[in-house]
C-alpha cells in the first residue's frame, strides 16, 4: 500500500523499532496527531496466549480513571421497573422485544449493550448478529446484570470491554489526544494492570509481549514492555 508523505514523516519521527517509556510513547503519539479533529488514542497489546484454546481467551472489563473521551451509546434490554432505572442512568436505548426485532432488521446504532438476566433467553438469539461485532452482553463483562443503573453509569464514565482477537491481540481505546499526558498514562496503566490480572492460568511463558500506542491517523509507537510491566506490578 502506498503511504502519504505525512505518514512516512510521522513513521520516521516515531523511530521505528525503538521502544519508548510509556510517557515518551504518549508524547510521541500526541505530537504525531496532526489531524483537524480530536484523534482517538488506541492501544494494541500482543499477549502470549493461544486464543484457539478456550481457557486462554482473555476478556473482561476495566474502568479507565479518566474515561475514553468518547460518547458511548448504551442500549439496555430490560423490562418493567428496570426500564426507568436504565433511562435515569443515561441509557440511550431502552426496551426489550421491540429492540430485538429492530436489531434483527439490521439496526446497530449503539456501542455497547446491557441486559437483565430475565431477557437473555430472547436476547441470546441475537448472538450471530451481536457477537461478531463485540456487542453481545455477557456476565464476564458485567453487562448481564440486574443492576442496570450502575452498569450504564460505569459504561458512560469510561468502562470498556476487551477481548483477545484471533491472533492473540487486544485492542482498546484509551483516550483522546486532547487528554494531557498524565491522564493518558494513567489510563494505559489501568488497562495493562487489568490485562495482567486477567492472565489465564494456562498461559505459559512471557505474557505481555508487545505494546503499541497510536492515534487515529498517526503511526504506531512501541512501548518498552519490560519497563511498563515493572511499573504496573509495583503499583506506581
Amino acid at each position: 500500500m502506498k503511504r502519504s508523505k505525512r505518514y512516512r514523516a510521522l513513521k520516521e519521527k516515531a523511530e521505528t523499532g525503538r521502544r519508548h517509556s510509556l510517557e515518551e510513547a504518549v508524547e510521541a503519539v500526541k505530537a504525531g496527531a496532526t489531524a483537524k479533529f480530536d484523534e482517538s488514542v488506541d492501544i494494541a497489546v500482543k499477549l502470549g496466549v493461544d486464543p484457539k484454546k478456550q481457557d486462554q481467551v482473555v476478556r473482561g472489563t476495566v474502568g479507565l480513571p479518566h474515561g475514553t473521551g468518547k460518547k458511548v451509546r448504551v442500549l439496555v434490554f430490560c423490562k418493567g421497573e428496570k426500564e426507568e432505572e436504565a433511562r435515569a442512568a443515561g441509557a440511550d436505548c431502552v426496551g426489550f422485544e421491540d429492540l430485538v426485532e429492530k436489531i434483527k432488521g439490521g439496526w446497530l446504532d449503539f456501542d455497547v449493550t446491557v441486559a437483565t438476566p430475565d431477557t437473555m433467553p430472547v436476547v441470546g438469539r441475537l448472538g450471530k448478529i451481536l457477537a461478531p461485532k463485540g456487542l453481545m452482553p455477557s456476565p464476564k463483562t458485567k453487562t448481564v446484570t440486574r443492576d442496570v443503573g450502575p452498569a450504564v453509569q460505569a459504561l458512560k464514565a469510561g468502562r470498556i470491554n476487551y477481548r483477545t482477537d484471533k491472533t492473540g491481540n487486544v485492542h482498546a481505546l484509551v483516550g483522546k489526544v486532547s487528554f494531557d499526558t498524565v491522564s493518558l498514562v494513567d489510563n494505559v496503566r489501568a488497562f495493562v494492570t487489568e490485562l495482567i490480572r486477567s492472565k489465564p492460568a494456562a498461559a505459559k511463558g512471557h505474557y505481555i509481549r508487545n505494546v503499541v500506542l497510536s492515534s487515529t491517523m498517526g503511526t504506531g509507537v512501541r512501548v518498552d514492555v519490560r519497563e511498563l510491566t515493572e511499573v504496573v506490578r509495583k503499583g506506581v
